[in-house]
C-alpha cells in the first residue's frame, strides 16, 4: 500500500513537472522580485494606463489590463521608482494628489511589492487616525487568520511528536501552487481546485510522516537531529517548487482587481470576507474535533504524555498520522488565502514561516488554542505598527513584542509552566 501511495505521488509531481517545466524560465535567471498594483477609480478598473518601473540599469513600462491590474517582474531585489503617465489616464480620471505620481518601493524576492495610486477629484485624500487604525486592525485580523491556520497545524504536530518542523512553510506554498496548477494550468473550477489542493496536501502530510518521520521516531532519532532534517527537507522542497513553477509570482484566474466593500471606515474585498469566514469555520471545526471527538481527546492526551497515553490503550501512531493530515490541510488553506491576495510564489511559505513560529510561540508552543490567540495578536501588531514605522519594518514590531512577552511569560499566553530537571 505504501509503495502505491508513493508511486501515485511521484506520478503527480512528474505530471506537474512535464506540464510546467518546459515553459518555466530558468530558475537561476529569476529573482522572484516583482512590483504590482491595481488601478481603481470609484470602484471601476482603470485600463490601458502606462506604468513605468525604473532603477539603475533597468526601465520597464507596462499598461494596466482590463481589470486594472499591472505587474512588472524585476531583475533583482532593491529600491525602484514607480511612476504613472497621467497622459494615458481616461477622460475625467485624475490623481487625487498629483505629487504622488512618482513613488518609491522596496522589492524583495518572494511576495510582490504593492504600489497604489489614488484617484479622485484632484484634491488630496485625507484619512483620520481612527479610520486608519480601524482599517489596519481589520487587515491585522485577516492576516492573523492566515498565520493562525498554519500555526495551529504547526502546534499540533509539535505537541504530539515534539518536532519543530521547519518544512511547514513548504506545506503553505504547496497549497497555493497546487491550486494554481488546477485552476490556471488545467483551467478547472476554482473551488474544485481548492478541494483537490487540500486533498493533495493532506496526502503529502500522511506520506511524509509514514516514510520519513515515523522511521526516525522508531530509531530513536533525537529532536535536534530531526529539526535539522526538517530544515533540509524544507530547502529541498522549496527548490523543487522553483524548478517546476519558476521564480515569478502567479495569480489565480479569479479574484483579481475586486471592488472593495465599505463597512463603515473599513474597506474589504469579497474574497477576503469569504476566505476569513472559511478560515474561522475550519478553526472552529478543529477546536470541536479537539474538544469533543474521541480522536481529538486522544491527541490531547498524546500531547500531554505520550507514554501514559500509549499505556492507556491509545494508538499513538494513528493519532500522529491524523495530526499530520490535519496540520498539512490547515497549512495548505493558509497558503491559498495568502495567494488570493498576494499571488502564489515558490518562497511564499518560507517568507511567513518566522511569523507562524512567532504566533505559535507567543500563544504557547504545542497548544492549538494558544497558536490561534498568538497568531491573531501577531497579525494585528504587524498591521498596526505601520501607523508609526515604515511598512518595510512592520514584521520587526511583532518580533519585538514576542521577545517582551516571553521575557515576562516564557510559556506563552496560554502555555503551561513546566518543571525542568
Amino acid at each position: 500500500m505504501r509503495r502505491r501511495v508513493i508511486a501515485l505521488l511521484l506520478g503527480v509531481l512528474g505530471l506537474v513537472a512535464l506540464t510546467l517545466g518546459a515553459g518555466a524560465a530558468p530558475a537561476q535567471a529569476a529573482s522572484g522580485a516583482s512590483v504590482a498594483g491595481v488601478l481603481v477609480n470609484d470602484g471601476a478598473p482603470v485600463p490601458n494606463v502606462a506604468i513605468t518601473v525604473s532603477a539603475t540599469g533597468f526601465t520597464q513600462t507596462v499598461k494596466s489590463g482590463p481589470d486594472g491590474v499591472w505587474k512588472v517582474e524585476l531583475p533583482k531585489s532593491g529600491s525602484y521608482k514607480v511612476s504613472l503617465d497621467e497622459t494615458t489616464l481616461p477622460p475625467g480620471v485624475v490623481l487625487s494628489d498629483p505629487s504622488k505620481n512618482n513613488l518609491s518601493v522596496l522589492a524583495f524576492g518572494g511576495l510582490p511589492a504593492t504600489v497604489q495610486f489614488r484617484f479622485g477629484s484632484g484634491t488630496v485624500a485625507t484619512e483620520s487616525f481612527l479610520d486608519k487604525f480601524l482599517q489596519l486592525f481589520a487587515n491585522g485580523i485577516l492576516f492573523g487568520l492566515v498565520i493562525a491556520l498554519a500555526g495551529v497545524g504547526l502546534s499540533l504536530i509539535y505537541g504530539t511528536t515534539g518536532l519543530t518542523n521547519f518544512a511547514h512553510g513548504e506545506l503553505i506554498t504547496l497549497g497555493a501552487l497546487t491550486t494554481y496548477f488546477f485552476d490556471v494550468v488545467l483551467e478547472w473550477n476554482f473551488f474544485a481546485s481548492v478541494v483537490l489542493s487540500l486533498l493533495c496536501c493532506a496526502v503529502l502530510g500522511y506520506v511524509q510522516d509514514k516514510i520519513l518521520w515515523k522511521p526516525l521516531r522508531r530509531r530513536g532519532t533525537g529532536l535536534i537531529a530531526m529539526l535539522v532534517v526538517s530544515i533540509g527537507l524544507g530547502v529541498f522542497l522549496r527548490y523543487v517548487f522553483l524548478f517546476i513553477f519558476g521564480g515569478g509570482t502567479r495569480q489565480f484566474r479569479s479574484f483579481n482587481g475586486q471592488e472593495g466593500i465599505a463597512i463603515g471606515p473599513v474597506d474589504v474585498t469579497a474574497k477576503n470576507l469569504i476566505g476569513a469566514a472559511v478560515a474561522v469555520l475550519l478553526l472552529c471545526i478543529t477546536a470541536w474535533w479537539l474538544m469533543k471527538t474521541r480522536l481529538g481527546k486522544a491527541s490531547r492526551a498524546v500531547s500531554d504524555n505520550p507514554a501514559l497515553a500509549s499505556s492507556s490503550g491509545i494508538d499513538v501512531e494513528r493519532v500522529i498520522n491524523v495530526v499530520w493530515i490535519l496540520g498539512a490541510t490547515l497549512a495548505a488553506f493558509s497558503g491559498i488565502l495568502l495567494a488570493m491576495s498576494q499571488g502564489a510564489n515558490w518562497a511564499m511559505g518560507f517568507s511567513i514561516l518566522l511569523l507562524v513560529f512567532a504566533g505559535a510561540t507567543l500563544g504557547g508552543f504545542g497548544t492549538a488554542f494558544g497558536a490561534l490567540v498568538g497568531s491573531l495578536v501577531v497579525g494585528i501588531i504587524i498591521e498596526l505598527s505601520t501607523l508609526f514605522i515604515p511598512p518595510e519594518l512592520k514584521n520587526v514590531g511583532a518580533l519585538v513584542v514576542l521577545i517582551v512577552i516571553l521575557l515576562i511569560r516564557p510559556q506563552g499566553i496560554l502555555g503551561r509552566r513546566e518543571r525542568v530537571g
